[in-house]
């Protein structure tokens, strides 16, 4: 027995020994397992290097740098002109940078002190291991706080109440959502859920994001919201704790330095890998980029020399301060500064806002553009005497537009518009001329009748009668003229 004992007891620590071996061994090889799938996404990143950039095939552009994100955009906010595309309209997951939209939407649909409410579905319906910020079923936030909860902590479960409160369900807010989506051009996005988590049905491109984070970056608050580095949640009466949420975008936050940064939102899942929206402003040019599909920390440093390319090799050219070739000086009636009495009634002028974006390299000259009388309703908000626009373009690419505005007198007696430096008056000179030559030719023209009314009523009455007699001779025979 004593023998049994010791034997078992021997066999007790080989099964342990043992165990402990076939533990060891299967970490070590989920560690190599994990550390074979990380070197092959960086490897996968370094082969996207190779990739093309479409922007580099427009003659007289600068060069793009290689990055090892899938897809990468760089637009101007203002313009819309892009400066930077690869792949651009590649459809992709976008993970967490899902949520710009849900918070436009938000600020779009809802009031800042709104209370936001937190249902089963609101809280449990997101995996437990995601991205969340503690939220319970029946509490209750702001909407101002809730804006915070999703840009600064990435909280799912607070992007499922934002979208509950505002449509009154998951389902509606992401029917709203892809509804919005369409109406800011987007074309290859679909929605399935207002926080990004991974489904296949869930996708976007650079361009599109892009879309959807110039009018997240119009939004003053939002800007507030999106460059926040960290956030305190102070207890209530519908929130019993006190935290704070740091911002895991490390151009918002400073770990790489960048000025002018606006604002943003990270991105994570398994199979969308790191996605990033930036926005940074300098020198008068505010700038979007957006990758899609990168590593860690890659995402950040990418979009970093994405700015930098940007703002070194482009600049924004007012308009009306520098084109004056479509204004309409060759009419008669028209010039482009004053004429022999001076300023008479500003009649059309280049709206004085209105820029385009060029390589510094270039010249306003290199340009060419067209003339468009079909206006849409936001170039109607930025001035309602729009008439037309003129669009620019450089060797083919799309660099902005410019108003072509009617200078009405407000109710005040003032100028409608703005004041602008190539302004269109009437040329009183040849208004005086042709006036002249009218009055005269009508005068002429006015003698002339006046002279046969005349003749004709006063010729005498023996001359009448005398060639009434000479007409009936001559058609007896009897006359011949």
């Amino acid at each position: 027995m004593r023998h049994l004992f010791f034997f078992c007891k021997r066999k007790t620590k080989y099964r342990a020994a043992l165990g402990c071996l076939l533990i060891f061994i299967s970490l070590w090889g989920l560690r190599l397992t994990a550390l074979a799938e990380t070197v092959d996404f960086q490897a996968e990143a370094e082969a996207r290097k190779e990739l093309p950039i479409q922007s580099n095939e427009t003659s007289g552009w600068p060069e793009g740098p290689a990055i090892g994100a899938e897809a990468a955009i760089l637009m101007d906010a203002r313009t819309g002109t892009i400066l930077y595309s690869k792949n651009i309209h590649e459809e992709l997951f976008p993970a967490s940078t899902t949520k710009i939209m849900t918070c436009l939407l938000a600020v779009e649909n809802a009031n800042l002190g709104d209370k936001i409410t937190f249902s089963n579905d609101a809280v449990f319906s997101v995996p437990r291991d995601g991205s969340s910020i503690g939220m319970d079923v029946g509490e209750s936030i702001t909407l101002e706080q809730a804006l915070y909860g999703i840009m600064v902590g990435s909280a799912n479960e607070v992007a499922n109440a934002v979208a509950e409160h505002v449509s009154g369900s998951i389902d509606e807010f992401v029917a709203l959502m892809n509804k919005r989506a369409k109406e800011l051009g987007c074309t290859n996005t679909h929605f399935s859920n207002p926080n990004g988590l991974q489904t296949d049905d869930h996708y976007t491109s650079a361009y599109d994001l892009s879309l959807i984070a110039r009018a997240f970056f119009d939004n003053e608050l939002l800007c507030k919201v999106g460059n926040t580095p960290r956030y305190h949640f102070t207890a209530t009466d519908t929130q019993p704790d006190d935290f704070y949420l740091n911002n895991k975008h490390k151009l918002i936050t400073g770990e790489v330095k960048y000025d002018g940064i606006v604002g943003g939102k990270t991105g994570y899942t398994d199979q969308a890998r790191e996605t990033l929206v930036t926005c940074a402003e300098r020198d008068g040019i505010k700038l979007i980029c957006v990758v899609l599909k990168e590593e860690s920390p890659s995402q950040f440093t990418d979009t970093a020399v994405l700015f930098n390319y940007g703002f070194n090799n482009f600049e924004a050219i007012n308009v009306s301060q520098n084109d004056s070739r479509y204004m309409p000086n060759d009419s008669l009636f028209f010039e482009s500064e004053h004429d022999v009495f001076g300023k008479s009634g500003a009649i059309l002028s280049l709206d004085e806002n209105s820029t385009i974006i060029i390589p510094k390299t270039s010249s306003i000259e290199d340009t060419t553009y067209t003339v468009s009388y079909d206006l849409t309703q936001n170039d109607l908000a930025v001035n309602p005497n729009a008439l037309a626009k003129v669009i620019y373009t450089f060797n083919d690419v799309p660099i902005g537009n410019a108003l072509l505005c009617y200078e009405g007198s407000s109710s005040d007696g003032s100028r409608g518009g703005s004041s602008h430096t190539h302004t269109t008056y009437i040329n009183v000179k040849y208004l005086f001329v042709f006036a002249v030559v009218f009055v005269l030719l009508t005068t002429l023209i006015c003698s002339v009748i006046t002279r046969v009314h005349f003749s004709h009523k006063y010729t005498s009455k023996s001359d009448r009668m005398r060639y009434r007699r000479r007409k009936k001779e001559y058609k007896k025979g009897h006359v011949r003229f």
